[in-house]
């Protein structure tokens, strides 16, 4: 009787220090995102949130980067969150509207269309900054399963080890220095803030298109985008975010608005409709591709005044949870943003 205690005790032991060394080295080789590559947790920091959001932007950095729930909520009351990553495809971006429905349910959904272009998946390094981040269960497997690039595997999302094992060369101070700790907040609910100005010098040349039309592909996601809003009651609009680069053809914004137009959905292409008043000399971090945390609020006080009149989105200043948590945020988005200057 006592040796099978001792051997259920040793048994137990070696368990307990083969997985706490397997949970170490995965932890100290998987990309960290702390002071590189930020746009990784993104994701990760909804799960952060402490109070409902009435409005949640879906879509690439063409969102994070030119949008400000805190300009929202300060100018008109509205509550909204960004989940946005870097490169995330639109099946991605369904996935993690699927995932938010599980905890909350926005009025209104805003989608960035510019991913639409991509017909498949694009890049396992983009594919990580994704879906790293969300919690497991059934979107997260099926946004897995969707979005693996020839070569990957699922178990290697499963047991990170397995991909990231022949990083050692790689490591650097930052994957000592975040070991086993996660870095603080780098979004204002998922808004990435950028302080520099670099205006646009030129506008590109586009290349003839093989096909003019978008992949089917990334239509039939976007119908199940639509089919899935409307089976919860939400409102879904579609966007252009406002760039020069990458360039937005007319034969795909014309997709974009027959679609619209067909599923009774709101369109706004803000290249086109320049009602905010981007200024791509000043308001631009990156000669047009995004916006600087000026324009993000120009942008953001056009389109908040517009949701709140087209869909009665409530002001939620002066109840107190709401004004705790912005009031919050508020005061560090001043701090980074007074510091950039």
């Amino acid at each position: 009787m006592k040796r099978t205690v001792r051997t259920i005790i040793g048994i137990t032991l070696a368990l307990a220090v083969f997985f706490g060394a397997l949970y170490a080295l995965t932890r100290l080789v998987a990309p960290k995102y702390a002071e590189t590559a930020v746009e990784g947790r993104l994701v990760r920091e909804y799960y952060d949130e402490q109070t409902p959001h009435d409005v949640l932007l879906l879509g690439d950095c063409e969102v994070f980067s030119n949008f400000s729930p805190v300009t929202l909520y300060r100018e008109y009351g509205v509550t909204s969150c960004i989940r946005g990553s870097a490169q995330q495809l639109v099946w991605q971006s369904y996935y993690l509207l699927e995932d938010t429905l599980k905890t909350e349910t926005p009025k209104v959904v805003v989608y960035n269309v510019l991913a639409l272009k991509y017909a498949k998946p694009q890049s396992e390094a983009y594919n990580r900054m994704t879906l790293d981040g969300m919690r497991w269960g059934k979107a997260k497997i099926g946004a897995i399963q969707a979005s693996m690039t020839d070569g990957e595997d699922f178990l290697s999302y499963v047991f990170p080890l397995l991909r990231f094992h022949d990083r050692w060369t790689e490591l650097t101070k930052e994957d000592f220095r975040y070991w086993f700790k996660n870095a603080g907040p780098v979004s204002y609910k998922g808004y990435l803030m950028r302080t520099e100005v670099r205006p646009a010098t030129e506008t590109p040349i586009p290349k003839p298109l093989e096909d003019p039309h978008l992949p089917e592909t990334s239509m039939a996601w976007l119908r199940k985008m639509a089919k899935l809003c409307e089976q919860n009651g939400i409102e879904l609009v579609l966007i252009k975010s406002p760039s020069i680069e990458p360039y937005w053809y007319p034969e795909w914004d014309a997709d974009v608005r027959a679609f619209a137009d067909a599923h009774g959905l709101r369109y706004e292409n803000m290249i086109e409709n320049n009602a905010a008043g981007i200024d791509m000399q000043t308001d631009t971090c990156d000669m047009g591709q995004h916006l600087n945390v000026t324009g993000a609020e120009k942008l953001s006080r056009w389109f908040g005044k517009e949701l709140q009149d087209a869909y009665g989105l409530k002001d939620h200043r002066g109840e107190a949870a709401f004004d705790a948590d912005y009031g919050a945020l508020t005061a560090r988005y001043e701090a980074e943003k007074q510091e950039g200057n």
